[in-house]
């Protein structure tokens, strides 16, 4: 009998709260910088579409497609050295409709000899995995 009122009680209980979109997508950057800082590209890339319609738009042109985006990373920081350590500020997350957002903000690399940083856009998608990027336009500052 306990195990009947048991099973009640759980299914009456209220489901969690889905968290908002901006603190989904928060947590979704937080899971990339995580990533980068331990080396791990295809965890960052969790945080993209996975699909060939994903865009990468940077100082060497645009990128279309996860796969290619990925490789774009991998040929760009071959190691940790290259890599460094990643660090996002002044994120401002701007709902379009209940199934996008526009994201800006900074990010810097501090690595040995250089400390490259700039500014992003990027643009949000929610899908049955959660927020994902599906554009990315990142631009270092000269």
């Amino acid at each position: 009998m306990s195990l009947l009122l048991l099973l009640a009680l759980w299914q009456a209980a209220p489901a969690p709260r889905p968290a908002s979109p901006a603190a989904a997508i928060r947590q979704t950057l937080h899971a990339q910088v995580a990533a980068w800082n331990r080396g791990d590209i295809n965890a960052f890339m969790q945080g993209y579409w996975r699909s060939p319609q994903t865009e990468f738009v940077g100082a060497n042109g645009i990128t279309r497609g996860w796969a290619a985006t990925r490789a774009h990373y991998r040929a760009s920081y071959p190691n940790r050295a290259a890599m460094g350590h990643l660090t996002f500020s002044q994120l401002e997350i701007e709902p379009l409709c209940a199934g996008a957002a526009y994201v800006t903000g900074f990010f810097r690399l501090t690595r040995a000899h250089d400390s490259p940083h700039g500014v992003f856009t990027l643009l949000f998608r929610h899908f049955p995995e959660g927020w994902r990027i599906v554009s990315d336009h990142t631009t270092a500052a000269p």
